[in-house]
């Protein structure tokens, strides 16, 4: 096999906590390892202002700041970084895999999959204003920080009733707000949700504007539109937790690894090898149920000792 400067034992696609930490562990193996870290690197620590459930840091982190000491590690032992996208992935031929960006080609004998998943937002253009700044997508990574305040959670499948429950042990007051007056969460969830005194559900309802105070520069508000009659009210919150759901990032692998009915990536049980021999995946990308960063980092370093494991098969 042909070992130019464009082959690697491992190309790992994606950053954030599984790929930054694949590649620590695959550079202090001493394997020859490129990360496709993609444009946006970091994954989405990089929209968390802070983060206080990682260990190692009792006093907190900021999610960039988090990912940038995952990156220097990763360096420190030798993986290249580069930051652009993978826009091409040759999986299904056989070894070497075939992983190219807009500028250049490469290949590999293992390839690691780290490509995370994207939360759902709600599309509203003053969202964007407030991500990190009081509008979330992860209530078990933030509610914390909303201890005795009042807040709301948009969706109605069970995400969003685990999401409600689960901020009633910091906000004074939980609000549901859903398009519909039916949900697509289980019963067992909606009548824990609905049955909670701390939780108050508003059917017919969404998020038309989201408003912040001036001083702060966090949320104060949203405006909240009926939907039975169009009328648009005020509604003071000071937290929003949008749970619409995920979307695993796996177009670039769709008809050649196998994915389940909601596109993730499907692996052996309890492993992070997929059906394709030398091809291994880790974090959100696979995971639909934790989605945690300490979770990410810990498929990252059993996807990277798989591969070492595999590679060692080859000679």
């Amino acid at each position: 096999m042909t070992k130019d400067k464009n082959h690697y034992d491992v190309i790992i696609i994606g950053s954030g906590p599984a790929g930054y930490t694949a590649a620590i562990y695959c550079g202090r193996a001493n394997l020859k390892t490129l990360v496709l870290e993609g444009t946006q690197r970091g994954g989405q620590l990089m929209i968390t202002t802070d983060v206080e459930n990682f260990p190692g840091f009792p006093e907190g982190i900021a999610g960039p700041d988090l990912m940038e000491q995952f990156r220097k590690q990763a360096e420190r032992f030798g993986a290249e970084l580069i930051t652009k996208d993978a826009e091409e992935a040759v999986l299904t031929k056989g070894r070497p895999f075939r992983v190219g960006t807009s500028a250049e080609k490469y290949t590999s004998d293992t390839v690691i999959v780290a490509t995370g998943a994207t939360a759902r937002f709600l599309g509203i253009p003053s969202e964007e204003n407030f991500k990190g700044k009081g509008v979330s997508a992860c209530a078990t990574c933030d509610g914390f920080f909303f201890k005795e305040k009042e807040v709301a959670v948009v969706g109605g499948g069970d995400s969003a009733m685990e999401e409600a429950l689960f901020l009633t042990k910091f906000a004074t007051k939980v609000h549901i707000f859903h398009r519909r007056d039916f949900f697509r969460a289980s019963k067992i969830m909606t009548d824990r949700a609905k049955e909670h005194p701390k939780i108050e559900i508003h059917t017919f309802k969404v998020i038309d504007e989201i408003y912040g105070d001036e001083k702060t520069g966090a949320v104060a508000g949203v405006k909240l539109k009926d939907l039975q009659n169009n009328s648009i009210a005020d509604f003071p919150i000071q937290g929003i937790f949008v749970a619409i759901g995920h979307d695993p990032n796996t177009k670039l692998f769709e008809g050649q690894l196998d994915l389940d009915e909601n596109k993730y990536i499907y692996t052996k049980c309890g492993k992070s090898a997929t059906g394709i021999d030398g091809v291994f995946a880790a974090g959100d990308v696979k995971d639909s149920y934790y989605r945690q960063a300490i979770t990410a980092a810990g498929s990252g370093a059993m996807a990277a000792i798989e591969a070492e494991r595999y590679l060692e098969t080859l000679h």
